[in-house]
């Protein structure tokens, strides 16, 4: 069962401002002390496994999702409109090395989020039946994702982010395609990162922006020449907590 915290009613956390360089914003701290995840459920049948059995864990709150937290507080912003549902895939590529994790950098003409690495996802459409239709549909629109080839083996926490949106992020094991066919509008590349590197918490930064309107911590996990942050890099913070207990 998911134990989920309250949140710090006293915090203040803005949205940043057009032209944010993320990357730029100092490294507060780095989370090497804590407990690395096994082996084991960085392998398909522990992840299979820690999700037909989940024990008690909490979500991590930042200041990306901290008032996410209360299902009567999501249901209150979304009778006034101020929530939309959404869900993304959390794809776990199957190689012979091991699960890579597929991402996608956003277009840097998009309204929300442009130019970020995310996973593949979007709106709830009404005729949805749940997230996990929303996510395989997304996924197959914006990278031509196969849903054949995917198979659900969980969700995490919903997860809301600044720009209003609460995400259910969908995980799933899929069997590597030869190529994926992008959406030019929304995605202007994929690429895929271990799982290992980005569940180990040696790998997780959290940095602290400042303005005189208030502040944000949020978690960057860089790899190579890519910038994660944000929404994306919280919600594997949550796998990582799922899986380390």
């Amino acid at each position: 069962m998911t134990k989920i915290s309250k949140p710090e009613e006293d915090a203040i956390n803005v949205a940043a401002p057009p032209g944010f360089d993320a990357q730029s914003i100092p490294i507060h701290e780095v989370c090497g002390n804590q407990q690395k995840v096994s082996l084991n459920f960085l392998r398909p049948a522990g992840l299979r496994e820690r999700f037909q059995a989940p024990p008690q864990w909490e979500p991590e709150i930042t200041d990306e999702n901290r008032h996410v937290i209360a299902a009567d507080i999501i249901a209150k912003r979304q009778a006034v409109g101020k929530v939309t549902k959404a869900a993304v895939l959390i794809p776990l590529v199957l190689k012979e090395d091991g699960l890579w994790v597929l991402l996608t950098q956003r277009t840097n003409h998009l309204r929300d989020h442009a130019g970020q690495i995310s996973f593949p996802g979007g709106r709830m459409d009404p005729e949805d039946a749940g997230p996990e239709e929303t996510a395989l549909r997304e996924s197959k629109e914006e990278i031509g994702l196969d849903p054949s080839r995917v198979e659900i083996i969980g969700h995490l926490p919903e997860y809301l982010t600044v720009s209003g949106y609460s995400v259910t992020p969908v995980v799933g094991l899929v069997q590597a395609q030869a190529e994926y066919v992008l959406d030019p509008f929304e995605v202007a590349d994929v690429f895929e990162v271990p799982l290992e590197f980005l569940l180990d918490p040696a790998n997780h930064q959290v940095r602290l922006w400042q303005s005189e309107q208030g502040g944000r911590r949020f978690y960057s996990m860089p790899y190579e020449n890519r910038f994660i942050w944000g929404a994306t890099a919280g919600m594997l913070r949550n796998l990582y907590h799922l899986l380390k207990v």
